[in-house]
């Protein structure tokens, strides 16, 4: 199926808190979209590696352990580098509401906050990669 959505899920740094990404994983699965889910502790460049071999439309990533003003830039540059600059970039975490503004000004899509509605994330993925794809 070319046009299901496939997501990579991924979960930086040290932190081990996972909960929330399982969580929007398996709301992204029950609407449609193919999911894979790193695990813990990645790295910006495993993160790439894995998105790039996967040939996802989508990198999503759980941040809660205060990192994110690193790992968002180092992900999307990255990305940029392997000519990957096509995925949308995006992802949730406790994330100041400026450093969204700040992070999504450097071409991050759209980060979302705690207690989000998954189906809010769901129908975000699903507008972004019709736009990336050219309204597909």
């Amino acid at each position: 199926m070319a046009d299901r959505i496939r997501v990579l899920v991924a979960k930086p740094g040290l932190d081990g808190h996972d909960r929330g990404a399982k969580v929007v994983a398996s709301a992204l699965r029950d609407a449609g979209m193919e999911v894979i889910y790193t695990g813990l502790h990645q790295t910006p460049e495993m993160i790439v590696n894995a998105a790039v071999q996967e040939d996802v439309d989508v990198v999503a990533m759980s941040i809660l352990s205060g990192a994110h003003m690193t790992m968002f830039p180092r992900v999307l540059e990255l990305l940029r580098e392997k000519g990957a600059d096509d995925v949308v970039l995006t992802g949730g975490g406790i994330i100041p509401k400026e450093d969204m503004e700040t992070l999504e000004g450097q071409g991050v899509d759209r980060l979302f906050g705690p207690g989000t509605d998954t189906r809010d994330i769901a129908a975000y993925i699903r507008e972004a990669v019709a736009k990336k794809r050219g309204g597909r």
